[in-house]
């Protein structure tokens, strides 16, 4: 953690979440294959409740997950373990409390929520249904990813990321099993996924409940021993609370666009859905790497080695560029190689195709950004993330009401706004490595 060669270092780290990660998406991909057998009604219902869905896993497990990872990486670099133990307890208050206002949220203003986004009758209803199953069982979510940050913040990243591989393949199962009715299961629809959701992080969180609770850990998940306290919360609320309102910056960017694509009907809705999805699922490939630079970044700035943190962070952010470049520039090339997984219908895979080919080629920038993003929840300052996510929402957003209503553009303009608020996303954040937060033996007065 505070030795080893950038490379090696990150990648010893970044395996086990990259295997994880590896399963997310293919859990991703096979809720939306499974409901797409269901039909187009079914998969614009999950196109409607998806980006909700995402934040659920970009909060408890990237937000207020790296803040968790941040404070106890921290604590340990400086020696003080019980302030580590103290991050543990505090994290999993935190947790409940969370997804006590996204079952308030999303299950008692769901319907509002997804009627605004362009949704009505049929899939308006199972964008409905879908959410009100997974919402109201969020805390296994919200507890099983903070359990996995925290064994992070210690630099055990194989627990949570074999935990959560495991269940992950069995989520994929249950999905398929409870969507269409196999293997004698009931057939639940668009219900199908929610349920295997909430069953697999059950099973997660028994998975890595006995490596917080046994002793000779690096830290211990027990009663603080000076009580719950606000400066403990602090500390992980400092940048959590940014770092979520980053994630809500960062789906409204994605919710706006939702809203501008439906004056096109279900079909560009979940063309742009199907397209969106895959950037979505840049996040967690993001994480993957972006994890370990949050546990490395935080033991670092930590012990005040702070030239060898910055490095990690651009070594890093190199490495999950290369991987969302690649990903991106084939799918603008090839569409079809990831449409024609999700449906076969002729327009929504128009409206898909016009997405990935001009925001496709955005892809590495969006890598970088999400590898820096990580990074720097490990310096404990999150406000370089915020402006930077505000310059890429108003690009978006803003440019894109431009070129539909002013220009006449149509999707093009919309979605050729959408890469440039990408790229600006990733130029701010690359200059943020140079301020205060990253080097402040360089700023000292």
């Amino acid at each position: 953690m505070l030795e080893g060669a950038p490379v090696a270092t990150i990648l010893a780290l970044a395996t086990p979440n990259l295997m994880n990660v590896a399963m997310q998406s293919v859990v991703s991909i096979a809720d939306g294959i499974f409901v797409g057998m269901l039909g187009t009604v079914e998969l614009a219902a999950l196109a409607l409740v998806f980006p909700a869905q995402m934040t659920l896993g970009m909060m408890s497990a990237g937000a207020m997950g790296g803040a968790i990872s941040s404070s106890v990486a921290r604590a340990l670099g400086a020696g003080n373990r019980a302030a580590a133990e103290a991050a543990v307890a505090h994290a999993l208050a935190i947790a409940l409390g969370m997804a006590l206002g996204f079952a308030i949220l999303f299950v008692g203003f769901g319907r509002a929520i997804f009627g605004a986004l362009g949704g009505s009758g049929a899939a308006l209803d199972g964008a409905v249904l879908f959410a009100n199953v997974l919402f109201t069982c969020c805390a296994v979510h919200w507890i099983a990813n903070s359990m996995a940050s925290v064994l992070r913040g210690t630099g055990d990243m194989r627990t949570p990321g074999v935990a959560l591989l495991v269940t992950g393949g069995v989520q994929v199962v249950l999905s398929g099993a409870l969507t269409l009715g196999w293997l004698g299961l009931p057939r639940l629809g668009i219900a199908g996924p929610a349920v295997a959701s909430v069953i697999a992080f059950t099973l997660a969180t028994a998975w890595m409940l006995p490596a917080l609770r046994r002793a000779g850990g690096a830290v211990r998940l027990r009663w603080p021993e000076a009580g719950f306290r606000w400066a403990a919360f602090r500390d992980i609320l400092k940048v959590g609370g940014i770092a979520c309102l980053v994630v809500v910056l960062t789906n409204a960017t994605v919710l706006t666009v939702t809203g501008l694509v439906g004056r096109g009907g279900d079909a560009a809705i979940a063309g742009y859905g199907i397209g969106s999805r895959l950037e979505y699922m840049l996040i967690p490939v993001s994480f993957g790497v972006g994890a370990a630079l949050t546990a490395l970044v935080g033991t670092n700035i930590g012990a005040r080695q702070y030239a060898r943190a910055q490095r990690l962070a651009w070594t890093g952010a190199a490495m999950a560029g290369a991987v969302a470049s690649a990903i991106g520039v084939a799918v603008a090339i090839f569409p079809d190689l990831w449409l024609l997984l999700f449906t076969g219908d002729a327009a929504v895979l128009a409206a898909g195709r016009t997405y990935l080919s001009l925001v496709g080629p955005a892809y590495g920038f969006f890598g970088v950004a999400m590898a820096l993003y990580f990074a720097s929840q490990g310096t404990g300052e999150m406000l370089w993330p915020l402006a930077a996510n505000l310059c890429r929402i108003t690009l978006a957003v803003g440019g894109g009401l431009l070129a539909l209503d002013v220009l006449g553009w149509g999707m093009t303009g919309l979605y050729l706004a959408v890469a440039g608020g990408i790229v600006a996303f990733c130029l701010v954040l690359v200059f943020s490595t140079t301020r205060r937060a990253w080097r402040p033996d360089r700023f000292a007065a």
